[in-house]
């Protein structure tokens, strides 16, 4: 019988304008240490962004969320925070920041899954 094993996961968000607080969900990263599993899943709306700031670049957008991709992945080409473990790596990548890519507060539950688990939440947080 497989047995439940606690995880921590945030909501990634889109803030184009930090001074106005609104945001748009565009992903979720989930870490589960039982299961050596670190990932997140982004899947920004493009057309939602431009409604909320026109202005915003897209594919310099892109580019900060496939950091987010390197550094759950770690090693050398996520620079020397992917040289951490998977733990710190996530806390890094969840700590509170005043930028154009933040994190919801980091929540917890137990699955089974990891995987299926961060599937689920990001079809219930962000598709």
């Amino acid at each position: 019988m497989q047995e439940n094993h606690l995880f921590e996961y945030a909501v990634i968000r889109v803030v184009p304008r930090v001074e106005r607080e609104e945001f748009l969900n565009v992903g979720v990263i989930l870490h589960c240490r039982d299961q050596h599993f670190l990932q997140s899943i982004c899947t920004p709306d493009e057309q939602k962004i431009r409604n909320l700031c026109s202005s915003l670049d897209i594919e310099e957008l892109k580019a900060y969320l496939q950091a987010f991709d390197k550094i759950c992945k770690g090693g050398k080409e996520a620079g020397p925070i992917g040289e951490l473990d998977r733990t710190s790596r996530f806390r890094w990548l969840t700590a509170m920041r005043s930028s154009i890519i933040q994190t919801s507060n980091v929540h917890t539950g137990l699955c089974r899954n990891a995987a299926g688990t961060l599937a689920r939440l990001h079809k219930q947080l962000v598709l």
